[in-house]
């Protein structure tokens, strides 16, 4: 069995949102990953956990 590796999120990854630093990377099944920041990861919750096949939350790091 292989474990998935999830690279962490750095200052130059941005939300696709708003464009502040995402903290968030949500990949859909399709293949696809979109990044967010807290607030609007927080804001689309509902709507991202339907359609998310895995979501990568490094809003921990924010104080």
């Amino acid at each position: 069995m292989s474990a998935t590796v999830t690279e962490p999120l750095t200052a130059a990854d941005r939300c696709d949102r708003c464009g502040a630093q995402a903290y968030v990377r949500v990949t859909l099944a399709s293949g696809g990953e979109l990044l967010f920041c807290g607030h609007h990861s927080k804001a689309h919750s509902d709507k991202l956990s339907q359609v998310a096949l895995k979501i990568h939350d490094e809003t921990s790091r924010l104080s």
